[in-house]
């Protein structure tokens, strides 16, 4: 028996009066044609009902708090607590974004010391820490590639690269800004095609997006080659940052050649992650891009603040400060603000608190597991018949096991295994993705993960397997034990109706 909507636990007149307003709002400002002429469909339930409805709700979340969430290049890791606790401290949470910088020195130096740190474990010259989000990253990435080129007057720069392999924002960020797009393939080991990137180069090469290691799960070994062919041609080298946590403290991008980098410090830095935000998604360049790099930026001040009111948050008259912002004053060939202040402030202070308890040796440990984790993970299943996309590679943080066998034999797919690991207590891989790998389950089981939950992992999916030969349409009608039962995915995205319609 299905469990009862809140609009069926409804009851004409029951309300919950502790969270009543005091007073009726003062309409008379909305124009009368904008105005409901019937109350909207509301539960009428008690404060009782309320929280045991949302209670209910926060217990059938997939969660890394509550299960294994081996989500391929999202990095779905625990947050340690003790960053939330620090974050929250009353000094950091009341400050007001337009507090003047002499109130706000603690906060800028921690800021200041975020981005020296990421500038040392990526190899970057700068560090802007103000996109809200590893997509505006993105973006803020490819239009410092474009401010660059127009300083330059090199107007005919008209095209990004993007390999086979590279995340799906990658071509959609190029197409916004303007650029035209052209596939590079990948051969079969996982690398880019050397020589079809040698014949794609030329006059109208803005750059090339990708990142290292790529969404194969692989490293790319010619990445220096790769950077000497796009910048003989006069193109430069924008690194996806989704895969950061695999070379923390092991390689850094700039020392492979990258001038534009954005880092999700939401997966890398054990922010929070998911359910659409919030994000952080920190910018860093080479010595060439500097002066494009979105405002604003700390920095140590080097003459006082000025005036309270001028300015993003001002000092009074004379006052003597160590950090300040940095603006327009200072970049001028900025690409400008991407947020009405400076990004995700306790995301970024929640990554800086991460980085600090970590140190340079963590962040190391923090590859080395979660590489170490990733290639146990792989030989398990490799050793128990499952195939793997590219078998002659090392892992990185991540790996692909293909089901086109199994899906030619007894017609197991990739989505029949998702679903059936949900009620094994899994939440599932990231599915068909990448598109050049058929029947793709791309894991990344992270860092934080313990042997004994990979080994559940393994014999889970061996379970299905083998439930799949006895009896494929069970598997198929997978999930049994979620609150619903297997919807038809096009149907949702193409005709989604999830409003609560009350029975005639």
């Amino acid at each position: 028996m299905s469990e009862p909507l809140i609009f069926e636990r409804s009851s004409p007149g029951r309300s919950a009066y502790a969270q009543r307003p005091a007073a009726a709002a003062d309409f008379s400002a909305i124009p009368e044609a904008l105005r409901r002429k019937t109350p909207p469909l509301m539960p009428e339930v008690s404060e009782l009902q309320a929280v045991r409805h949302y209670t209910r709700l926060s217990k059938r979340n997939f969660s890394i708090d509550t299960h294994f969430y081996p989500l391929g290049s999202c990095t779905m890791k625990y947050n340690p607590r003790a960053c939330n606790t620090l974050a929250m401290l009353p000094e950091f949470l009341a400050r007001h974004p337009l507090a003047p910088m002499s109130h706000s020195q603690g906060f800028l130096a921690c800021m200041y010391d975020l981005q020296e740190i990421l500038k040392d474990v990526t190899g970057m010259a700068g560090v802007s820490l103000t996109p809200m989000a590893g997509a505006q990253g993105e973006f803020a990435g490819v239009a410092m590639i474009r401010a660059y080129h127009r300083a330059r007057g090199d107007s005919a720069r008209t095209e990004i690269l993007v390999p086979d392999a590279a995340h799906g924002t990658n071509p959609a960020t190029a197409t916004m800004m303007g650029y035209t797009t052209r596939e590079i393939p990948t051969n079969s080991e996982g690398d880019v095609d050397i020589e079809a990137l040698r014949a794609a180069v030329g006059p109208h090469t803005a750059g090339i997006m990708l990142t290292n290691p790529s969404t194969l799960g692989v490293f790319e070994r010619r990445i220096k080659q790769i950077a000497g062919i796009v910048h003989d041609a006069g193109g430069l080298l924008y690194y996806d940052g989704a895969n950061l946590n695999a070379i923390l403290g092991k390689v850094r991008p700039g020392d492979m050649g990258f001038d534009v980098i954005h880092m999700n410090l939401h997966k890398t830095f054990s922010t929070p992650h998911g359910g659409g935000g919030p994000g952080a998604g920190a910018v860093g360049v080479s010595q060439r891009m500097l002066p494009f790099m979105p405002i604003p930026i700390v920095g140590k001040a080097t003459s006082p603040p000025p005036l309270a009111g001028e300015g993003q948050g001002g000092g009074a008259s004379g006052e003597a400060a160590s950090f300040r912002w940095l603006d327009e004053r200072d970049l001028p060939q900025s690409i400008g603000r991407l947020s009405t202040f400076m990004g995700n402030a306790g995301v970024l202070i929640r990554a800086y608190i991460y980085a600090r308890m970590l140190g340079r040796d963590g962040m190391q440990r923090v590859a080395e597991y979660a590489t170490l984790n990733a290639n146990y993970l792989m030989a398990s299943l490799r050793d128990k018949g499952f195939d793997l996309a590219f078998p002659g590679r090392r892992a990185s943080h991540e790996f692909i096991i293909t089901l086109k066998r199994q899906k030619q034999q007894i017609e197991l797919s990739a989505t029949d295994v998702a679903k059936r690991l949900l009620d094994y207590g899994f939440h599932a891989p990231t599915v068909y993705f990448p598109l050049l790998v058929p029947e793709c389950l791309l894991i990344e089981p992270t860092e934080t993960e313990d042997k004994q939950t990979l080994d559940l992992f393994v014999d889970a999916l061996v379970a299905i397997w083998a439930e799949a030969r006895r009896d494929i349409k069970y598997v198929k009608g997978a999930p049994y034990t979620m609150p619903v039962r297997r919807l038809d995915d096009v149907r949702a995205a193409r005709q989604l109706d999830i409003r609560y319609q009350p029975k005639p």
